[in-house]
């Protein structure tokens, strides 16, 4: 392969080796296509000769070689190097030998160039800086005088000090400045590793960097190597004495994450002793000058100050590369450039000229570059992109909470990993991983939000170097996606029959079951359960100790069983279930013999009854049978004080089952009644007609009168609205709730009869309370109406009279009343919600004034209890119906403008 030239480059190439000749120097490129392995071993051809050039010969000779880690190899050659054929200091020619092993030295590749180049146009003085040596190379002249050596005049014969064996234009020895003296002759210097010869017109002296008879210096603030040497050599009738230099920079490097800045002296004193001015300047790449247009291109600036020569280099540029590392398993890039520097200078004392060319190689500072991990929401999914990195970055492996897997084990997993490159030459990694597989950790904060989370471990390898280093990330997300289980239930003549469906958690619920007014874990040997992993379904029969009774009637006993699925440890409540049914039971059984057998039951309202301390009328006369729950009693009609009473032909017989106050139990004197919500009393009747016996009913608490309506089939709808004044013109409508008011600020409210024109008819308001929630059986609640009347507790409520006119037609089926806004408070705790007003509204006859109808409020109730349970409220027998209705929300303002 040849390649000439001077000014311009003549690039030869054969197969992914090219060169060029860049004036004094030569560069040979080697593909990485070429290169088998990382190993290369370079010769020179010299004749029959093959030289290796180990670096100290390379740096000695004029050789300099730099790869980049994917094998791209750069080699420069001086013209003036070692085997390098010169003639006539004009024509260069020049034999490599290129040997490049693969795996354990077994393949070898040989491949061997020789190149040609021209180049005429020395300069009087020539500096080169490569990356590796110094170079000065001079013409050689006759000196006119005689020299001086070490202060004496030198012998007009110059056999009489020159050894005979050195050959005429040849180096006789050499003085070092370092910047003291230090003498050498030729054999020593080149022992030493210094290069000098003289070639046809010019003294060539070469130092490799960091020798001992160099020296650091600093120039305008930029560190300068110094080689500074005087050399002898012998002329044909002669001794001629020359003094070269050789300054090169090792720094004036400025970075910032987008510019290299390069800061060269403008003057550099060993080099320049007198007024000098700059002839050309030129900027490269690789040693190959740049025109403006291809600067332009690439954003190159150069620029002279008064002190410097500067170059400006963009981060980035195409003639550089990138290369990732990671220090301490922290990943950072450099970025790596060889900008070449050459300026013509002459002296004006002198008038010559000087060619100064700089190869300089930089490489950034390390650059953290933390890979960023960047989750895209996706449902059920963790979508996972990391990056960005550089193109010698792969991955490798992934660490789970399960354990590790490769790219190829996520693919077939399922995970979907993908790498994704880009024109830049950049890549990130994606990965899936959806929130159902077992390498996603799950806990809920509560009981309605899942949080997933994703802890990974990312294997990351640096190629060629094949230098591995982690990335850790963590994965969160949270999704209110708990469907939380269900109960629901029905009864039948003996059971409550209750069925659980699983929600998405499965089983991880405990179920809690109401017992003597606390709650206890579900007895799974008292009960039948079956469960078929999404069901769970509970046999519990009304007679169970789990069970309360709400009331009882002559045939049927009224039952209630209380469920709660309680999530541990963290004991949130996920649902409950409260399940009332009437159950068939024969209370009282009279028997023609005049035996009768009467069933006492303990009901909730009065849950510190003990049965036991029951008795009839007769205190003496106690159950045959008790436990917490029942007493039975059996007694014949004419003892335990009962009472008979004739009617036409039929004889009644009454007893009454009670607590007596007091008792002749041997270890209680008197049975206290504090507590009791109420006294119990069990009326027990028989009816006897002359050939026939029959059972009638008890009742707890005797009715005032017997309810009755004439025959027919209807429907009446009671209302109740909230007005916006107190003129009852304009009422809210549905879609303006929730109706918004400050504290203390009038509510109007009225309840209507509608669809009647029945003047016989009345509407009596027999309830009314308020609640935070629209259940009108929540707590707390504040009663309003009681038994008819206001609630004297409560100072702010006011019954407003009703008159006929265009809209009312029978005042006496509209009842209005106001109460003033208000808010709940808990343990002195302001609650700012929402109230609801219920009201149990009763329909009567108003032919009989005896009845309710006989007026709004009877007997006001003065001390009324706030917050009590609204569940238990009593009823009256109305003489017609009750309606249970209710307004709201009504939301109070946080503005407190409103007295």
């Amino acid at each position: 392969d040849v390649a000439t030239g001077e000014s311009e480059v003549t690039p030869s190439a054969d197969g992914g080796l090219r060169s060029e000749c860049l004036w004094n120097i030569m560069r040979l490129t080697l593909d990485e296509a070429l290169a088998v392995g990382s190993q290369l071993e370079i010769a020179a051809i010299n004749g029959t000769d093959i030289i290796p050039l180990s670096p100290t010969l390379a740096a000695q000779c004029g050789y300099s070689m730099d790869s980049d880690p994917w094998g791209n190899t750069k080699v420069f050659v001086s013209l003036l190097g070692c085997y390098v054929d010169n003639q006539a200091d004009e024509t260069f020619n020049l034999g490599l030998r290129f040997q490049m092993y693969g795996d354990g030295l077994s393949k070898k590749v040989q491949r061997d160039v020789t190149e040609t180049c021209s180049y005429s146009r020395w300069a009087s003085r020539e500096i080169l800086c490569d990356r590796n040596y110094m170079e000065v190379s001079t013409l050689m002249v006759t000196p006119e005088v005689p020299v001086t050596m070490d202060g004496q005049k030198v012998q007009e014969t110059w056999q009489d000090a020159i050894p005979d064996a050195v050959a005429p234009n040849s180096i006789w020895k050499m003085t070092f400045h370092t910047p003291d003296s230090k003498v050498m002759v030729l054999k020593d210097a080149h022992r030493a590793g210094y290069g000098a010869m003289t070639t046809p017109t010019r003294l060539v002296l070469r130092s490799p960097y960091n020798m001992p008879e160099t020296y650091a210096e600093e120039v305008a603030g930029v560190p300068m190597e110094v080689f500074s040497v005087s050399t002898y050599y012998k002329q044909v009738r002669r001794l001629a004495i020359i003094v070269a230099a050789a300054a090169c920079p090792t720094g004036g490097l400025v970075f910032t994450d987008e510019v290299i800045t390069w800061y060269v002296p403008r003057r550099i004193p060993p080099l320049i002793s007198s007024a000098f001015k700059i002839l050309e300047t030129h900027m490269g790449i690789d040693g190959q000058r740049l025109d403006k247009t291809m600067m332009a291109i690439r954003r190159y600036k150069l620029s002279i100050t008064e002190s410097h020569v500067v170059i400006e280099l963009p981060v980035g540029s195409p003639d550089g590369y990138y290369k990732s590392h990671a220090p301490d398993y922290s990943y950072h890039i450099t970025y790596t450039v060889e900008p070449m520097l050459e300026l013509l200078w002459r002296a004006e004392d002198t008038q010559a000229d000087t060619r100064y060319k700089v190869l300089f190689p930089i490489t950034t500072p390390l650059m953290p570059r933390p890979p960023h991990v960047t989750e895209i929401p996706e449902q059920k999914v963790f979508n996972v992109l990391l990056g960005t990195f550089l193109h010698d970055v792969s991955l490798l492996n992934i660490t789970f909470t399960t354990g590790v897997l490769t790219v190829t084990e996520c693919n077939a997993r399922g995970f979907d990993f993908q790498e994704h490159r880009f024109a830049n030459s950049s890549k990130t990694f994606s990965l899936q991983v959806p929130f159902s597989d077992e390498v996603v950790l799950k806990h809920n904060p509560n009981p309605l939000t899942t949080v997933y989370f994703l802890p990974l471990v990312f294997g990351l390898l640096i190629l060629p170097e094949q230098i591995p280093f982690p990335h850790p990330a963590e994965l969160e997300a949270s999704l209110e996606d708990v469907v939380l289980p269900t109960t629901t239930g029905f009864c039948d003549q003996d059971n409550f029959y209750i069925s659980v469906k699983y929600g998405s958690q499965g089983d991880n619920f405990q179920i809690m079951m109401l017992h003597a007014g606390s709650w206890r874990e579900l007895d799974t040997e008292l009960y039948s359960l079956t469960d078929n992993n999404t069901h769970v379904s509970i046999v519990v029969p009304y007679t169970a100790p789990d069970t309360v009774f709400e009331a009882v009637q002559s045939d049927s006993i009224r039952a209630r069983v209380d469920l709660l699925l309680l999530e541990t440890p963290n004991m949130w409540q996920l649902n409950d279930l409260s399940l009332a049914c009437n159950f068939p039971l024969t209370m009282t059984e009279c028997y023609p013999n005049g035996t009768v057998t009467a069933l006492a039951v303990k009901v909730e309202s009065v849950r510190n009854l003990n049965p036991k301390y029951l008795t009839l009328s007769d205190q003496s006369c106690k159950p045959v049978f008790s436990n917490d729950r029942f007493a039975f009693f059996s007694f014949n009609l004419n003892s335990c004080g009962t009472t008979r009473t004739f009617f036409d032909n039929v004889m009644v017989y009454e007893n009454e089952i009670n607590v007596p106050l007091c008792c002749d139990h041997p270890s209680v004197i008197c049975i206290s009644l504090t507590g009791l919500t109420d006294s119990f009393r069990h009326t027990v009747s028989c009816y006897y007609l002359v050939n026939d016996t029959e059972t009638m009913a008890f009742r707890t608490r005797p009715r005032n009168s017997d309810p009755k309506a004439d025959p027919g089939v209807g429907q009446l709808v009671v209302q109740m609205r909230l007005a916006q004044e107190v003129s009852y013109d304009i009422f809210y409508q549905t879609e303006d709730y929730p109706v918004v008011k400050y504290l203390q600020q009038p509510l109007y409210f009225e309840v209507e009869l509608m669809r009647s024109t029945d003047p016989r008819i009345a509407l009596v308001l027999e309830n009314c309370w308020a609640t935070l929630h629209e259940d009108r059986t929540t707590l707390p609640s504040w009663d309003l109406i009681v038994d008819r009347c206001e609630n004297l507790d409560d100072r702010y409520i006011v019954f407003y009279p009703v008159v006929a006119d265009a809209r009312v037609h029978i005042p006496a089926h509209v009842k209005r009343f106001s109460v003033k806004m208000f808010t709940f408070t808990t343990d002195e705790t302001v609650l700012k919600e929402q109230i609801f007003v219920h009201c149990d509204a009763d329909l009567c006859d108003t032919t009989k004034p005896d009845g309710i109808c006989s007026g709004q409020c009877a007997s006001p109730l003065r001390n009324a209890k706030p917050l009590k349970p609204t569940g238990s409220r009593g009823r009256r027998a109305a003489d017609i119906s009750q309606h249970r209705i209710s307004s709201g929300p009504i939301i109070l303002s946080d503005s407190s403008n409103f007295v």
